[in-house]
């Protein structure tokens, strides 16, 4: 019991993040579930995957009702991920947990220092120019799309901390509408994820799972509508700092297990 009124706290709270800023779904659930919850990082990964993609889901409404979600990019970008979530996914399970678990923290880190730069970018009008809905690279969209779903099969995220820097860095997408778009994304990435894990010896702990993606995906739907209040370099500033607090977290925890045991 003690476990489900903690996933319902904090579950709360990662559905606010996820919707404001289309991550931290994954980035966030799966250290609370390996640290806090005491699950196996690869148990807490397939689990990760349940919650994301249900707060995805919910999330998505309000960003599509304002028109900030890129159907054909984010319909393109998520089925070109599966195969990168595939190979991931498959991966993951052959990977140490420690290892796992420092390999996720050092990306989260890397990629929190190019948000940083690039709102910092955005402040002083050097960013460049957004793209319109019609102008992504193909070539583009198809190799961040692969990578996004490799790294989200394999950390067992959703793929926004993945989904919305390539919008925003590499595919120069507005960050609102990278945000809505990301969602569209986890959602078929998480899915793809989760299917591509059915026959393996992980185990999903379904009470503390839905527990967390129910509270999840009511802090979605106030998450979204929030949004709006910010400009694009705020959001930018956001994402990138629960990156790096995330990311030193799961790094100083994982060192500190390792001294321990």
């Amino acid at each position: 019991m003690t476990a489900i009124l903690v996933a319902l706290a904090v579950g709360l709270c990662v559905g606010v993040i996820v919707g404001a800023l289309g991550a931290g779904g994954g980035i966030l659930s799966v250290p609370i579930l390996v640290y806090l919850l005491g699950q196996d990082p690869h148990d807490a990964a397939a689990g990760s995957l349940v919650i994301v993609g249900l707060t995805a889901l919910v999330s998505i409404i309000p960003h599509a009702r304002a028109g900030r979600v890129r159907a054909r990019d984010g319909l393109v970008f998520g089925a070109l991920s599966v195969v990168g979530a595939v190979a991931g996914s498959r991966l993951s399970i052959l990977v140490d947990a420690d290892v796992l678990m420092t390999l996720f923290g050092v990306l989260l880190l890397g990629v929190s220092v190019l948000m940083v730069r690039r709102a910092g970018k955005e402040r002083r009008g050097l960013a460049r120019a957004p793209k319109t809905r019609s102008d992504t690279s193909l070539v583009a969209l198809v190799g961040c799309a692969t990578l996004t779903g490799f790294l989200t099969g394999f950390f067992g995220v959703g793929g926004g901390f993945a989904v919305v820097p390539m919008l925003v860095l590499a595919l120069a997408v507005p960050m609102r509408e990278a945000v809505g778009t990301s969602l569209l994304v986890m959602i078929i990435a998480s899915a793809t994820g989760l299917a591509s894990r059915v026959g393996t010896h992980v185990s999903v702990d379904w009470a503390v799972v839905l527990a967390f993606a129910a509270a999840s995906m009511a802090g979605g739907l106030v998450g979204g509508p929030a949004s709006r209040r910010f400009n694009d370099s705020t959001l930018t500033y956001a994402f990138g700092a629960v990156l790096a607090l995330v990311g030193v977290a799961t790094l100083g925890q994982t060192a500190y297990a390792l001294i321990a045991g």
